[in-house]
């Protein structure tokens, strides 16, 4: 059963830095191009960044490019998002995902994000 587990999220304020991890289950995540979206309230699903299958390509969406990285740990099946500098329209659901655009499936469940002062 593939499951994706979300965690790492909270409040912090604008500048601030977050890591967000992404624990996987029923499969290896070296074994697949996995992604990072988001959903702002009252918004769709946003691309954040990719890693690629053998995780030496890196891709990001202009608006957090220079600022998130995203990597995995292959012993621990494990995928992270490293958030720096954050700002206000960072605020947002962050979800871990293995299945491409446009439906981004199976992800998990999310963990929130929010950028404030």
């Amino acid at each position: 059963q593939v499951q994706l587990v979300e965690s790492g999220g909270g409040l912090v304020q604008p500048g601030g830095s977050l890591r967000l991890s992404c624990a996987a289950s029923g499969f290896t995540v070296s074994s697949y191009r996995m992604y990072w979206v988001r959903q702002a309230p009252g918004k769709g699903l946003e691309w954040v960044s990719t890693i690629s299958l053998g995780g030496i390509s890196t891709y990001y969406a202009d608006s957090v490019k220079g600022r998130f990285t995203i990597s995995r740990d292959n012993a621990k099946n494990t995928l992270y998002l490293q958030m720096n500098s954050l700002k206000p329209e960072d605020t947002a659901r962050y979800y871990c995902a293995r299945g491409a655009a446009p439906a981004y499936t199976p992800r998990g469940q999310g963990t929130q994000v929010t950028v404030s002062s």
